[in-house]
């Protein structure tokens, strides 16, 4: 039977990825229902027209505000795919907490999901958008700040959901042990087993 420190960790880990699942829920509806707060925000990066202009750095720029706003549909749409993600794996996680649902697939699901955000508001936000665009050098639009929150929350909870051993279920007899997911067997009393 599974004591209170082996549940710490899967407790850490759905209580995480639901606060993640539950924040980027809350970006996508924002960005839905007020399109163009970050509209001009992803349009001015792109444009690089805050930035210092420097000429050996504007031929990166992308004038065109159809192109600009592709982006931005694709960014909405790759937080929507995460937050999904993510809800599913915190329901997953609750799955696994009361030992109806395999450790294994929540971490998996979870793993997808915050790999999802890191890609987005590290590769994309910091990599592309604060290097390629040099959007830190803008004062008005800069995003560096938060894209850092994002990055730090989801590496942590990433690195809880990974130090949760994948063992299963997570409740009574019967457990799954970690290297095969087969079902130990149950010994009765008394079987004269001299172990």
């Amino acid at each position: 039977m599974p004591t209170p420190k082996d549940r710490a960790l899967p407790v850490a880990a759905t209580l995480l990825t639901g606060t993640v699942a539950l924040y980027i829920t809350l970006v996508v509806f924002g960005n839905i229902t007020d399109f163009g707060t970050n509209q001009q925000f992803v349009r001015h990066v792109l444009a690089m027209d805050t930035t210092f202009k420097d000429d050996d750095l504007m031929w990166r720029a992308i004038e065109s505000t159809a192109l600009q706003d592709a982006a931005y549909v694709a960014i909405i749409v790759w937080e929507t795919v995460a937050a999904l993600t993510l809800i599913a794996a915190t329901v997953l996680w609750t799955g696994a907490l009361r030992g109806r649902r395999p450790v294994r697939t929540a971490r998996l699901v979870g793993t997808a999901g915050l790999l999802m955000l890191l890609l987005l508001f590290g590769a994309g936000f910091i990599g592309v958008g604060g290097e390629w665009f040099a959007m830190w050098q803008s004062e008005s639009w800069n995003g560096l700040d938060s894209a850092t929150r994002v990055v730090t929350l989801a590496g942590v909870v990433l690195l809880v959901t990974l130090l949760t051993p994948p063992t299963e279920p997570l409740k009574g007899r019967g457990e799954l042990r970690e290297d095969h997911g087969e079902p130990e067997p149950e010994v009765p009393v008394g079987s004269g087993s001299a172990l």
